[in-house]
C-alpha cells in the first residue's frame, strides 16, 4: 500500500496464481479499509498516473525454473558461492586478499589462504555490471576483450607527448587501477567456475536437467540419478533432479518414487525421512496420480479442474518454452539463459507485456491480431487462455478505478495530453522468491521494452532471493539420528 500511496492506486493488477490472487484481494481490502478509516479523503487516491500496472506471479506455479542450474554469470555464482545482500564470501586463495590487505598478508603466512573475502557484486562496479546477465558460456570472451582494451589504454601513457596529455593520463590512472583489480577478481571467479563447469559431475546433473526439460522420457534419466547417489554426491543437487522430474512430468511413477527414496535413505541417513516428507508437503516431491499428463501431451481437454499441476509437456510447445537456436553473444530470446530454456514466469510476464512478439513466435503467421495497442498491459491474457488454463492456481486480471470526479478533475487539470510521451513503469511482482537468472531474463525484457516507442521500464521485486540449493537447504534435515 506504500507504492499506491505514494503514487496513486495500480491501475490494473494482473497476475498468475493462488497466492498471487490472496495478495490482489488483500492489496484491495486494505484500499477500502483505508478509505473507510480516512475521513479527510473526499475522493480517495487515483489511478497512478506513472505506474501502468501491477504484475504478480506466484513462485508455486513454476517449480521447475528455480530447480534448474542457472547458467547466467551472476547465477553460477550464485550456485557455487551463495549471494547474500550482493555480497559472496570467496575464499582468498581463489581471489586472493583484500587491495589493503595484502602487506598483511604476507607477514601471516599460509593462515591467509584459508580467510573468506567479501566480494561486492553489483552495478557499482562496472565490469561486474557488463557480465553479470550474460551467458557464462562467452564471459570468457569478454574478459578477453576487457583485458586488451585495458592494456591498450595504460600503454598510451608511452604516446604522450605533452604535459597536457601526461596530466589526462594521471587523473585517469586510478580508474584503470580499479579496473585492473576487478578485472583480476573476474578472472579468478571465472576460472574456478570452469573447473566446476567442466567437471564430469556437473556434466551430467546439467545434461539429466536438460533432457527433463526437453521433454525426454524422464526414466532414462534414472540410471544416471542413481548412478550420481552411488558417487555420494551433494544431497541438494540430488533431490533438484528428483523434484525436477515431479515437477515437469506431473510427478513420479510410485515405484520410482519408492526405489529413489530407499536410495537416498541408504546413501545419506534415515533422517531424510524428514526431508522428503518435507518436499512432498510443499509439492515438489509427488506421485503420478494418473498417466494423463504423459498420454495427453498436447494438453487436449484440459481446464481449470485440471490445472492443481502445472502441465509443462503442454507448455513447451505452445509457449515454446524449448528454443534449439541460441545465439548467446547476441541473444534475441530469454532462453539465452539457460542455453535453450525460456523460464515460463518470465514468459507469462511476456504474455502481458511482449504479447504480439510472443504469438509470433509462437504461432508464426497464424498469430492473430490484438485489439487496441499490444505494448501495455491492457490487454492482459488475451491470447493465452489456452496456456493459462494449464498452469496451476487462479488467473486474475484486475482494474482499479478513483472516484469519477477526482478522476474528471484530474483531467480538467492535466489537460487531454497528460501522460502521453511519458515513460510508464511496470512493477513485476514475483511471491515467493526469483533466481537470479529469472532476474537476468527480466532485465533483457527491459532493455527490449525500453527500445519501443512510448516504452516503459520494469520494477522487479519479490519475497526474495532463491535458487535450487536455497530451496533444498531449507527442507534438508539437519539432525543426524544415528548420534542419537
Amino acid at each position: 500500500m506504500g507504492i499506491q500511496n505514494a503514487h496513486g492506486l495500480f491501475p490494473r493488477i494482473i497476475g498468475k496464481g493462488d497466492n498471487a490472487n490472496r495478495l490482489m484481494e488483500l492489496l484491495l481490502r486494505m484500499r477500502t479499509e483505508a478509505a473507510a478509516e480516512d475521513n479527510a479523503m473526499t475522493f480517495g487516491p487515483m489511478p497512478s498516473a506513472h505506474i501502468e500496472s501491477l504484475i504478480i506471479i506466484d513462485r508455486e506455479i513454476d517449480f521447475a525454473t528455480p530447480l534448474l542450474t542457472q547458467l547466467t554469470y551472476e547465477g553460477l555464482i550464485d550456485e557455487m558461492f551463495d549471494i547474500e545482500n550482493n555480497q559472496a564470501e570467496i575464499d582468498s586463495s581463489i581471489v586472493g586478499p583484500a587491495p589493503g590487505a595484502q602487506t598483511a598478508g604476507r607477514t601471516a603466512g599460509t593462515a591467509q589462504q584459508s580467510l573468506k573475502r567479501k566480494i561486492q557484486l553489483d552495478s557499482s562496479d562496472k565490469l561486474y555490471d557488463q557480465l553479470r546477465n550474460t551467458n557464462f558460456a562467452i564471459v570468457d570472451s569478454l574478459l578477453n576483450k576487457v583485458a586488451r582494451r585495458l592494456q591498450s589504454d595504460m600503454q598510451s601513457r608511452h604516446e604522450a607527448k605533452s604535459t597536457s596529455e601526461l596530466r589526462d593520463f594521471v587523473n585517469k590512472l586510478p580508474g584503470y587501477q580499479a579496473e585492473q583489480q576487478s578485472l583480476k577478481t573476474h578472472i579468478a571467479l571465472t576460472e574456478e567456475l570452469l573447473k566446476h563447469t567442466q567437471s564430469d559431475i556437473f556434466r551430467r546433473c546439467l545434461e539429466a536437467q536438460q533432457n527433463f526439460a526437453d521433454g525426454t522420457d524422464p526414466s532414462s534419466q534414472h540410471e544416471t540419478i542413481e548412478e550420481l547417489i552411488a558417487r555420494d554426491i551433494p544431497l541438494p543437487t540430488i533431490l533438484r533432479l528428483i523434484c525436477l522430474e515431479s515437477c515437469i512430468s506431473g510427478g513420479l511413477r510410485q515405484r520410482d518414487l519408492d526405489n529413489f527414496k530407499r536410495l537416498i535413505l541408504q546413501a545419506y541417513g534415515y533422517q531424510h525421512l524428514l526431508t522428503l516428507s518435507a518436499l512432498e508437503n510443499i509439492g515438489l516431491l509427488q506421485t503420478r496420480a494418473s498417466v494423463n499428463v504423459l498420454l495427453n501431451p498436447l494438453g487436449v481437454g484440459a481446464g481449470p479442474a485440471e490445472n492443481s499441476k502445472t502441465n509443462y509437456n503442454y507448455l513447451r510447445k505452445v509457449l515454446r518454452l524449448i528454443v534449439d537456436e541460441v545465439n548467446e553473444q547476441n541473444p534475441n530470446d530469454i532462453s539465452y539463459v539457460y542455453s535453450g530454456y525460456a523460464p515460463l514466469s518470465v514468459r507469462l510476464v511476456q504474455a502481458i507485456l511482449q504479447k504480439q512478439q510472443l504469438l509470433a513466435i509462437t504461432r508464426g503467421n497464424q498469430a492473430p491480431a490484438m485489439n487496441g495497442s499490444t505494448t501495455t498491459s491492457n490487454a492482459g491474457w488475451q491470447g493465452f487462455e489456452a496456456a493459462l488454463s494449464n498452469i496451476r492456481g487462479t488467473t486474475f486480471s484486475r482494474t482499479q478505478k478513483g472516484e469519477e470526479a477526482a478522476t474528471k478533475a484530474r483531467h480538467m487539470l492535466q489537460g487531454a495530453s497528460a501522460g502521453l510521451g511519458k515513460q510508464k513503469t511496470v512493477i513485476v511482482m514475483f511471491l515467493g522468491g526469483i533466481t537470479f537468472t529469472e532476474i537476468a531474463a527480466l532485465r533483457f525484457m527491459a532493455r527490449q521494452l525500453d527500445e519501443e516507442k512510448g516504452g516503459k521500464k520494469l520494477l522487479i521485486c519479490t519475497t526474495g532471493i532463491i535458487s535450487g540449493n536455497s530451496i533444498m537447504e531449507s527442507v534438508i534435515e539437519k539432525k543426524d539420528f544415528s548420534k542419537g
